[in-house]
């Protein structure tokens, strides 16, 4: 008798205990929660995100939490020369990510058909170790969702940075392969400059983000023009530094990776393909405190992704196309 009662008095005593550790679990989830809750607000009203419903709230706050989770992994690491962080894009499945932000034709470029005839610094030998166009004053400020080369050239050319109209390529070039919102591309707008005779400025010419109708008297306005362009060979992280070394390049790259999506700082050395589907600006080229090459890379996502709208991106690379691509389809306007 004795023995069966010390038998349920551990067995209830272990029920008690496990109820216990539910229950402690449940409230540690529940104050997770609750604080992602409240990190979620903040973020909600740092970037003014406002949904149409709970439901939607519910569906985006999941998606962020997961987010979230992911970016405060890799930063605890701590085994990368760069960091994470959660930036306006913290809601969005990379899917949907992707879909509304790269619109780059990365398929005209293969590592057979980019093949250069005229390469203007071909015979370039000394480089300076490094370079920053930015400090230069050729490079206009971080635009949201706008690149265009054309600006540096512009100020190398006549000593004036003027910003142009990305809205009127948006509106205006809509031929080959250039088709508006839907990417395009750097190629193909370099034409329609050199056809148009130019672009306007940006100030006449405001970018909206959505396809337009050519507006031909503001886009008779011409603020800057070129000559042509010129491609670097691919596969050449040599050559590419050579022509960066003289003026601003435009490039393709893969910013598919999630890591590449909530780059915060440091030199990016991360895992990414050569789906080349977005097109950034190569301002300069460096080496940090650790001996890390880097490309200098001004994006087009706004001022607070990166490092104040920049990413610093490992640079000599084992790969001949350089990392995520960077060396495959290159290109300058030429003055």
């Amino acid at each position: 008798m004795a023995f069966k009662n010390q038998y349920e008095f551990i067995c209830l005593a272990l029920i008690i205990f496990m109820v216990g550790a539910l229950a402690c679990e449940a409230t540690s989830r529940t104050l997770q929660d609750a604080a992602m809750y409240e990190r979620h607000e903040q973020w909600m009203a740092q970037y003014g995100r406002v949904y149409k419903g709970n439901n939607e709230r519910e569906q985006r706050f999941n998606i962020f939490k997961e987010n979230v989770a992911r970016i405060d992994s890799f930063n605890n690491a701590n085994d990368k020369t760069y960091k994470l962080g959660v930036n306006q894009f913290a809601d969005l499945t990379n899917e949907e990510f992707t879909a509304s932000r790269n619109g780059f034709k990365g398929h005209m470029y293969s590592n057979s058909n980019n093949v250069v005839t005229n390469f203007k610094y071909e015979n370039v030998t000394a480089l300076p170790s490094r370079v920053t166009w930015r400090k230069k004053g050729a490079v206009t400020p971080v635009k949201d969702q706008g690149q265009c080369a054309m600006e540096g050239i512009t100020k190398l050319t006549t000593g004036k940075l003027i910003s142009l109209s990305e809205q009127e390529l948006v509106d205006c070039d809509t031929k080959g392969e250039d088709q508006g919102c839907e990417g395009g591309t750097m190629e193909d707008a370099f034409k329609f400059i050199k056809q148009n005779k130019g672009l306007t400025t940006e100030s006449n010419y405001p970018y909206k983000g959505i396809n337009g109708t050519c507006n031909p008297h503001k886009e008779a306005d011409h603020a800057a023009s070129i000559n042509g362009y010129e491609q670097v060979p691919a596969n050449s992280e040599s050559a590419l530094q050579k022509a960066v070394a003289h003026q601003p390049v435009s490039v393709a790259i893969d910013s598919g990776a999630f890591e590449f999506r909530f780059y915060s700082r440091g030199v990016f050395t991360g895992d990414c393909g050569t789906n080349l589907d977005h097109g950034v600006t190569v301002v300069g080229y460096g080496v940090d405190h650790h001996g890390t090459k880097f490309w200098l890379v001004k994006n087009s996502w706004g001022g607070e992704w990166g490092e104040h709208g920049y990413i610093r991106m490992q640079r000599d690379v084992d790969a001949e196309e350089g990392l995520c691509g960077i060396a495959m389809g290159a290109s300058y306007p030429t003055a």
